[in-house]
């Protein structure tokens, strides 16, 4: 029986901007992303001996808010790759869920990452990272960024990525609140021409680089967050509650309504975190900032270096 594991990371967003909308309906983004060690964890088992006359796909999983059918990204993208090669297995999908999910932490995304990057290890196909990053463009913007992680700018779909140095010594709190948001949903809220103000992400990074958060929340823009705050105000309070909790800064990610707190020092993170216990809480860490993507844990091995691919350079 084949079978292999892995970890999938979930992001937050430092600054998202939407600067055009294609004639296909895509938005093209500016995004300054960022892996965090808090993750899904994904097996995939093979039916041992199946050869099946088309796909058989079973997903199963710890939460009973997922999805157990074909509107799950990550049979969308088991789906992909078997028909893609013509693979007629039976194959299971089971997730372990920690990332909330419609939180804008692209929990879906990286399932998916996780099953490209799986099923490329599990049945030897011997893609490239530009290749899974292809696939991934076409199940969503989040899942190029997924597959590698750490800290990157995201341009076009989300499928031009540009790693950055990691970053180090930064303490997050993240809060998730106790209702969703559909992306899709909050993108087709968005007015181009409404947006006032749009984020400087080099400015944002180099002042996370240096440690100089007295100035960052002016810079942690998220162009998205105008729409996902008129249905729910809840969001501006959080924030706002975060940064009387001694945040240097706080923003949503991604299309909410997660948000999150930057502090300078463990010791204050924690001391905020206990604040907001009732709510969802990511444990205040050094390492909470992962500068990883997928990962495999047990079975298959990484057939590429995620550090020499022409879409992930420096």
């Amino acid at each position: 029986m084949a079978k292999i594991s892995l970890r999938a990371p979930a992001k937050i967003n430092w600054t998202l901007d939407v600067i055009g909308k294609q004639l296909d309906g895509y938005h093209q983004v500016e995004m300054l992303m960022q892996s965090i060690a808090l993750w899904d964890e994904v097996v995939l088992t093979e039916y041992p001996g199946s050869k099946l006359e088309s796909p058989e796909i079973h997903i199963r999983g710890n939460s009973s808010k997922m999805p157990l059918d074909e509107s799950n990204l990550a049979v969308k993208a088991a789906s992909l790759i078997m028909q893609r090669f013509e693979i007629f297995s039976g194959l299971e999908i089971e997730i372990i869920k920690n990332i909330p999910m419609e939180a804008g932490l692209a929990g879906g995304s990286t399932d998916a990452a996780a099953v490209l990057t799986g099923l490329n290890s599990l049945w030897k196909l011997g893609l490239s990272l530009s290749d899974l990053n292809e696939l991934g463009t076409q199940l969503g913007a989040d899942v190029p960024f997924c597959i590698t992680g750490g800290t990157a700018i995201a341009r076009g779909i989300g499928n031009e990525l540009y790693s950055l140095p990691p970053l180090k010594g930064i303490w997050l709190v993240l809060l998730k609140p106790p209702f969703g948001m559909s992306t899709a949903d909050v993108y087709q809220g968005l007015s181009l021409k409404s947006i006032k103000t749009h984020p400087n992400w080099n400015k944002a990074y180099e002042l996370l680089q240096a440690g100089q958060l007295s100035e960052l929340q002016q810079n942690l823009v998220n162009v998205l967050e105008s729409v996902a705050a008129v249905h729910h105000p809840e969001i501006g309070e959080l924030k706002e509650a975060l940064i009387r909790a001694g945040a240097a800064a706080s923003a949503m990610t991604g299309s909410g309504p997660a948000v999150f707190g930057v502090f300078s020092s463990s010791a204050d993170a924690h001391k905020a975190a206990l604040k907001f216990k009732l709510l969802y809480c990511l444990p205040a860490l050094k390492d909470v900032i992962h500068d990883k993507g997928v990962e495999i844990i047990e079975g298959g091995d990484d057939t590429f270096d995620k550090n020499q691919c022409s879409c992930f350079s420096r």
